[in-house]
This record gives structure tokens, C-alpha cells and sequence, in this order.
């Protein structure tokens, strides 16, 4: 498989746009269940994603990007909600309504006059996509299904989206949407900016890549995580959810090699079809004029810790790649700013020039993105009514309520979370501290979990 078919050629990000003079477009790529490690460029030498990188080339790498966890088994779902709202988990609507009088990141930029397209993944309802889009194709409003096989829509002009209209997509999900995103970008010739919002249903599983990008990672030459575990060391809360139960217990090195081959297949074959949208966008000459997001909803386990999901508090669950590119933003650049996923709307309607919706709750990145000190002190996880969790520098504390089990990550030795010092008698006072910094998150945020930790 020459995998350089869908890529950029060299120096071809750098052409002058025709859109210069006008406000950007964006362009938001966006998978679904992509960990933040699973991109060759910074480091993770065993996986092929050679249009992510050179994404990560052109713009700027947000290493330490987080979600805020999610109130329910769909981490998605959560996740995408605090997205289009930029609000944090307990105040942002997983079904956002008119009631909510909640500003909607595409439809804030709708309302300023771009031109919104959207096709793929949208978990968040169809009045939401109603008020965000003017126009569709290929839209899915589940949460998973077989990717030869994901029921969609056409876009619906007046909204209602009945069960009825659904269709069977007739390729993989990858090619789908990327066809329709490309299809868009082809056909486009308004003068108003455009906001393409591109969501991938890849990798998350079923992992059914084709052979000739399941071909390029054997199981057997695939080498574990040095955190894999047969088993969790302790219930969790959520050891039987779905995704835990796509391998038997205890896990063996062989199923666990089998699952992230299958994995990162997936996270190839992705990055092929976001190279060809990439594609349609240079020869529209737009590059130059094009602010570029790329991001993921959520991480997952995939053998990590005796887990397979993202239904856990561990980085590999939490942390999700973010990279942002296009006019004004710096090339190859790593911030290790502690940020979060739903930073993204704040941040996009800056670089936009658009005001930032007072019902917004998260931050915007452009100082960081100018060289400036930026993100947040500490950053706040929670999953349902059985983990919390809070980092601060290099300390990370997750606390398990309903079992009375704290653990404590010195993420600067221990990047992999495999020792706990919780129970050590010389950081005590640092797991107080860090309790303290969790309540302070509570608050904020509205968690109405109380513990007596």
C-alpha cells in the first residue's frame, strides 16, 4: 500500500491561498476514539499517519489536551457536547435545546456569516445540528455501528431528521465522509468564508480496517505497553462496561497485539482519508486561508492498565491529540500547556475575529498559540459517580469514591502511571493539597458528587 497517495507534496502548505484578504475558513477533522499518542510525527514511531504529521509539521501540537470525563458509558457524547458549547461537563447539555439558550460553536460562526457544512458523526441531536449547519451531507446521529454499514442522512433542510429517511452508507465510513467533505469543498463557490465540520466514525471499533492497512501492523510484531495488566489491580467501577468485554479476562499478550494492530490499521486508514480532504483544499488554493483543527473526542485504553476502553480516568483515556493550523499560527510547535478539548471554540472564534459567546465556560488558546503563557493551573476529570480526577504539573491524583481507593501519578517519573504513591507517608500532604485542588474543580464546575475524602 503506497500510503503516500493521499498525502501533501512537499512544500505544498506553504502556496499563497486565493482566499487571502478574507476571514479564514476552518476546517474541523475530527475521529473518534483516537488516543493522544497514536501520531507518528511526535513520537510514536510503530504507527504510519503521515498526513497528521504533516499537520503537526505545519501548525502547533497541544501535547497535554484533555476532556472533562463524561456523566455517562458514551464518553463521546459528553465530550462533543462541551465541544459545541465550549462548557464544562456538568453544564453543558448532552441534547442541546432552544431552552438551553446556549450559543452552539458552528452556529455562532453560521450567524456571522460563514458558510456551514457538516457530514459524519454528530451525537448531540438534531435540533443542535439544525441550528449549527446550512448544509449536509452524509450525517450520522449515533454513537457507533459497523463501517461498512452507518445508517445516515442527507441533509434535511427543515431539521426534523425522521427515522424513516435514514440510508445505509454505501462505502466504508472513512471514504463517506471524507467523499462528502471533499464533494463540498469541490462544489463551493460563495463568497462567504466556509466551516466544514468532518467527523469520523474511525477508529473506534468495530476495527474492520481493509487488509491492505491491516496488513502493515502484524500482531505479532506489535510490542505491548509497558503499563499492560492481565487485570485492573482493583474494581474501578466500570471493569464489565461494554468495551471491556471486547476481550476476554484476564487479557493476554497475544489479544492485547491483536488489538492494537487492528488499532492502529484503523488510525491509518483514517489518516488516508483526511489526506484527501486535505487535498481538496489545496486545490481550491485555500490552504494558506484555512485555520485547520484536528482533534479527538476521547482516548482509550486498548490494553493499557488490564482495560480496553475509555470509561477510566488513566492519560490514555483522557488526553486527546489536538493540533491547530493555518494563517498567523507558528509551524512545528509543541505547547505542554495543560488544556482542554472544548478550549476549541473560544480559541477559533478569536483567530476568527468573532466575539466570544458569554455562555462559553472554557478558554481560548491564542496566547498560547502567540508564544504567551496560557491553559490551565490544573485540570479536572470525572467519571460518572465512581472516579475523579485532577492534575496539577507533573502530580496526578485519581480518587475512586465508591471504593475508597486514591491513586497518585508522578507523570514526570512515572509517564505511564504504573506506581501509585498514594499510601507514601512523604506525600501525604501532596494528596491532601491535590484533594483540595479536586473540591475547588467540583465547585466550579458543578459536580454534585460529595465525598468524605
Amino acid at each position: 500500500m503506497a500510503l503516500g497517495a493521499a498525502t501533501l507534496g512537499a512544500g505544498s502548505l506553504a502556496r499563497t491561498s486565493r482566499g487571502q484578504g478574507r476571514r479564514p475558513n476552518v476546517l474541523f477533522l475530527f475521529t473518534d476514539d483516537q488516543r493522544f499518542d497514536t501520531i507518528h510525527a511526535p513520537g510514536n514511531e510503530a504507527i504510519q499517519t503521515p498526513n497528521m504529521d504533516q499537520l503537526v509539521e505545519r501548525g502547533v501540537s497541544f501535547t497535554h489536551c484533555y476532556i472533562m470525563g463524561s456523566t455517562v458509558p458514551a464518553v463521546c457524547i459528553c465530550s462533543r457536547a462541551s465541544l459545541i458549547t465550549g462548557r464544562h461537563l456538568y453544564t453543558a447539555p448532552q441534547q442541546p435545546r432552544a431552552d438551553d439558550h446556549l450559543a452552539l460553536w458552528p452556529q455562532v460562526f453560521r450567524d456571522n456569516g460563514y458558510t456551514t457544512f457538516a457530514t459524519g458523526k454528530w451525537h448531540n441531536g438534531p435540533w443542535s445540528f439544525a441550528q449549527s449547519f446550512a448544509g449536509g451531507e452524509n450525517i450520522f446521529f449515533g454513537g457507533m455501528s459497523d463501517h461498512l454499514e452507518v445508517p445516515v442522512h442527507d441533509f434535511d433542510p427543515t431539521g426534523k431528521y425522521p427515522a424513516e429517511d435514514r440510508q445505509m452508507g454505501k462505502c466504508f465510513s472513512s471514504e463517506l465522509f471524507s467523499d462528502s467533505a471533499i464533494r463540498f469543498l469541490r462544489a463551493y463557490e460563495g463568497d462567504a468564508p466556509w466551516f466544514a465540520y468532518v467527523s469520523y466514525t474511525a477508529p473506534h471499533d468495530p476495527r474492520m480496517a481493509p487488509k491492505e492497512f491491516a496488513d502493515l501492523y502484524p500482531a505479532e510484531k506489535v510490542e505491548l505497553p509497558p503499563n499492560f495488566l492481565p487485570e485492573h489491580p482493583f474494581d474501578n467501577g466500570e471493569l464489565r462496561i461494554r468495551d471491556e468485554l471486547l476481550a476476554p479476562f484476564p487479557r493476554t499478550p497475544e489479544v492485547i497485539r491483536e488489538h492494537i494492530a487492528a488499532y492502529y490499521a484503523m488510525v491509518t486508514h483514517v489518516d488516508y482519508y483526511i489526506g484527501r480532504v486535505l487535498a481538496a483544499v489545496e486545490a481550491r488554493d485555500e490552504m494558506d486561508n484555512t485555520l485547520i483543527i484536528f482533534a479527538g473526542d476521547n482516548g482509550l485504553a486498548v490494553g493499557q492498565h488490564g482495560l480496553l476502553g475509555k470509561q477510566n480516568l488513566y492519560e490514555h483515556s483522557v488526553r486527546v491529540p489536538l493540533v491547530m493550523c493555518g494563517p498567523g499560527i507558528a509551524a512545528g510547535q509543541r505547547k505542554d500547556a495543560l488544556v482542554y478539548l472544548h478550549d476549541i471554540m473560544p480559541t477559533t472564534c478569536e483567530l476568527a475575529g468573532i466575539p466570544i459567546p458569554e455562555t462559553v465556560e472554557s478558554r481560548s488558546l491564542t496566547p498560547l498559540l502567540r508564544g504567551e503563557a496560557g491553559g490551565y493551573e490544573s485540570v479536572f476529570g470525572a467519571y460518572m459517580d465512581v472516579q475523579r480526577m485532577v492534575r496539577k504539573g507533573q502530580w496526578k491524583l485519581i480518587r475512586y469514591p465508591q471504593v475508597n481507593v486514591a491513586q497518585l501519578f508522578d507523570l514526570q517519573a512515572d509517564p505511564w502511571e504504573m506506581r501509585s504513591v498514594a499510601d507514601d507517608p512523604q506525600d501525604r500532604e501532596r494528596v491532601e493539597e491535590l484533594t483540595e485542588e479536586l473540591r475547588g474543580w467540583q465547585e466550579t464546575t458543578g459536580d454534585k458528587l460529595h465525598c468524605d475524602w
